[in-house]
């Protein structure tokens, strides 16, 4: 028997709450990349962090590849594994921080979406559109769940 429906997400995020921020550097970005989903806890496979950390850090439009030399750097001077940074991979990666509105493709480049602050980020986008969007099918699930099991 062949699948009845797709079960991919058309957008999703989550949200975890850590103690407050008393953290810097990468270590502040990954705590940032765990808080929002985007990295799960106990995952060894982070070059998400070292992505979004590069971003951050150099501000301005990128090549793929330059991100994936700079993550290079960034994880061999943090003495950590350099696994995960096949150019595919960046580019996936990459692709995450898009979907949740942190990162935007300009011509073959990437930046910070409109070179905004995250909390500017947070509060235009993600705020304002993604997660609205998402708790209004959420609701429209329950309400479905609620008519099929509470109408009989």
């Amino acid at each position: 028997m062949g699948k009845i429906s797709k079960d991919d997400p058309l957008s999703e995020i989550t949200f975890r709450r850590y103690e407050k921020p008393n953290l810097k550097d990468r270590d502040l970005v990954r705590k940032l990349c765990l808080s929002i989903g985007i990295l799960q806890p106990g995952d060894s496979r982070d070059v998400v962090v070292d992505i979004l950390y590069t971003l951050l850090k150099n501000r301005g439009e990128m090549s793929s590849e330059e991100i994936r030399e700079k993550v290079i750097d960034i994880r061999k001077a943090k003495k950590l594994p350099v696994l995960g940074v096949a150019s595919s991979n960046i580019r996936r990666q990459l692709k995450r921080l898009r979907d949740i509105f942190l990162v935007e493709k300009v011509a073959n480049n990437y930046r910070v979406m409109e070179n905004l602050s995250l909390n500017e980020i947070m509060e235009e986008k993600l705020e304002k559109f993604l997660i609205p969007s998402v708790l209004g099918r959420v609701k429209d699930y329950m309400k479905a769940v609620d008519e099929e099991f509470n109408s009989k």
